[in-house]
């Protein structure tokens, strides 16, 4: 049956990384992002002094290679449709059917990405029938697992972008009275706001195994989500901004909203651009490790 774990880390009912010897002597880290993300386990041997990554097999790895690079692509681009049409916006280059074309496009690519985010943790590497800890599982299109900090996580991301996308679509709309621009329009972008500033928050907890807020500059993971979170505080800033005035009919400040829309856009890019470095490592390695003990109760991939 192997020996207990070590050490479990989390925050509340969410297990993030867990820590256990096999009874070779290796110490085995399982850490959720790692995953994931690169589809491996961290093993350190008796006598080692760094750890060596254990990664899933070749079919897992080319699955999150291929779906990080969907996430990836489509962040940079929607960002960069995003930050072209609050330029145009802001410049006055085009007129505002153009510049609500362009966020609707953007928008697409949003929400290609956050599908493709919470497609990576549905068919991230699991359990194998034959008691690997990092096995294959069949591909799905869906799946409801709440008690998964990484599934919450991006599943919220995901909802956010599918709001906002409710935002750009009403913007199409013509002849709308103050009260109806604020519920049809700002309403929505206010909540996806909020919704990528929740999920973003999740993913901290993930990176820092905790509920408050950690600082890891070698961590390329922390460096994503910190990028992230900044474009969705951007993000908010620019929503606030846009509130229209029912008194006179004008946004409250319409250059924070443009700017903050613009900057927000450019961090969604940047971190797209971070994160497709973010993939499973080229070749694989030695084989996963495998953990009968831990079968059937971890709730991470």
């Amino acid at each position: 049956m192997g020996q207990p774990e070590q050490r479990v880390e989390g925050a509340g009912p969410f297990t993030t990384r867990l820590t256990w010897q096999r009874p070779q002597g290796e110490t085995v880290v399982w850490d959720s992002r790692l995953a994931r993300r690169r589809g491996t386990l961290s093993v350190r041997g008796p006598g080692d002094t760094a750890d060596r990554p254990s990664p899933a097999g070749p079919q897992a790895l080319h699955r999150l290679r291929r779906l990080n690079a969907i996430a990836s692509s489509a962040f940079v681009i929607g960002g960069a449709l995003f930050a072209i049409g609050a330029a145009l916006a802001q410049f006055g280059a085009g007129d505002p059917f153009q510049s609500a074309c362009v966020y609707f496009a953007g928008g697409l690519f949003f929400n290609t990405g956050g599908y493709a985010s919470l497609l990576q943790v549905l068919n991230a590497p699991r359990h194998a029938p034959d008691g690997r800890f990092l096995g294959t599982a069949d591909w799905r299109w869906w799946g409801y697992e709440p008690m998964r900090l990484d599934w919450l996580s991006t599943f919220v991301l995901f909802v956010g972008t599918l709001v906002f996308g409710i935002n750009l679509f009403d913007s199409f709309l013509q002849g709308l009275t103050v009260q109806q621009v604020n519920r049809l329009i700002w309403t929505p972008d206010v909540i996806g706001c909020v919704l990528f500033l929740i999920s973003g928050h999740l993913a901290f907890v993930e990176i820092c195994h905790r509920s408050r807020i950690c600082f890891r500059s070698r961590s390329l993971g922390w460096w994503i989500v910190a990028v992230n979170q900044i474009g969705s505080l951007l993000f908010m800033v620019s929503a606030v901004a846009a509130f229209t005035r029912p008194g006179t009919g004008d946004l409250v400040n319409v250059g924070i909203a443009n700017w903050g829309t613009l900057t927000g856009a450019i961090s969604f890019s940047i971190g797209g651009v971070l994160q497709f470095f973010e993939r499973p490592y080229a070749a694989p390695g030695p084989e996963a490790v495998p953990s009968p003990a831990l079968r059937g109760r971890c709730p991470g991939p």
